[in-house]
């Protein structure tokens, strides 16, 4: 949006307010949107630009907090890195995503200390999304629940934040560390990991419910795709899922979960069983 003091007008267009998708106009100014009660009342003026969007909806931009790669290109490969980078970012915004953290899966040692260096935040425009810095999604999960995750790379933190430090290179460039909570040392390392602000995500894990909370009370506060590749819901212990409805989370600090949306990984009525018991913390994983 240009920011030369003009007002513009979006008219004809839908917006998301108080969980319903209504028509109202928007008024923005130098990027930002702006009050229409005091266009009106105190200033007294029209739009010089008015904008129709034929009924389409606006909403804020999506971030992408785990995306393996698209176009071709897949971060977790050495090759063509920063070109992929471009490209993936750029073409994101094609879909309404304005910000994204690129993501590597368990891999070998070597391709971390090449891919993340190249991994820099870096912020967005015309050219691409922002690049909020890496989502590294292992290598310290558990084997019993890796997935598409390769056995042989899986890694152990005995040695705590610094086994994190030597596999990774650099913690620099990292936003987002998915690991396994019932592995040793998973109370410092995840402690270690919040004072240098890195998000914690529960995933690939054979967590029972009491590991879970601990590693929450610790500072993690993310699920990595929620119901896949996790101990499967239990009246007796229900696990990592049962942090959803777990009373021993504090208000200050609640629990977001990913969820695979597309019938498949998750099917459509556990998808509404999560909704409906953690609402504020759903969004598309």
């Amino acid at each position: 949006m240009p920011t030369n003091g003009k007002l513009y007008q979006f008219i004809n267009c839908n917006i998301l307010s108080d969980h319903k998708i209504i028509q109202e106009d928007i008024w923005v100014r130098n990027g930002k949107i702006v009050d229409p009660e005091k266009i009106f009342f105190d200033e007294k003026i029209s739009a010089d630009v008015k904008i129709d969007c034929a009924n389409k909806l606006i909403v804020p931009g999506f971030i992408e907090i785990q995306i393996n790669g698209g176009y071709g290109y897949d971060f977790s490969f050495e090759d063509k890195t920063e070109e992929g980078l471009a490209i993936v970012s750029k073409k994101l915004l094609e879909h309404g995503v304005t910000a994204f953290c690129p993501t590597v899966v368990t891999s070998p040692v070597d391709i971390y200390r090449k891919v993340l260096p190249k991994v820099t935040r870096r912020k967005g425009g015309p050219h691409g999304a922002t690049i909020l810095g890496a989502h590294v999604e292992g290598p310290f999960i558990n084997t019993g629940k890796k997935g598409a995750h390769p056995s042989a790379c899986i890694l152990s933190y005995d040695q705590g934040i610094t086994q994190l430090e030597e596999t990774y290179g650099s913690l620099e460039n990292i936003r987002i560390v998915t690991l396994a909570p019932e592995l040793v040392n998973s109370s410092s390392v995840i402690g270690a990991l919040r004072q240098r602000n890195i998000v914690v995500s529960l995933g690939h894990t054979m967590a029972d419910l009491v590991q879970s909370e601990e590693a929450v009370l610790n500072g993690a506060n993310l699920i990595t795709h929620l119901f896949n590749a996790m101990l499967p819901f239990h009246h007796r212990d229900p696990g990592l899922v049962g942090l959803l409805a777990s009373k021993k989370i504090p208000e200050k600090n609640p629990v977001f979960f990913g969820i695979i949306a597309d019938g498949i990984h998750t099917h459509p009525a556990a998808l509404r069983i999560a909704y409906r018991v953690h609402p504020d913390g759903m969004f598309k994983g």
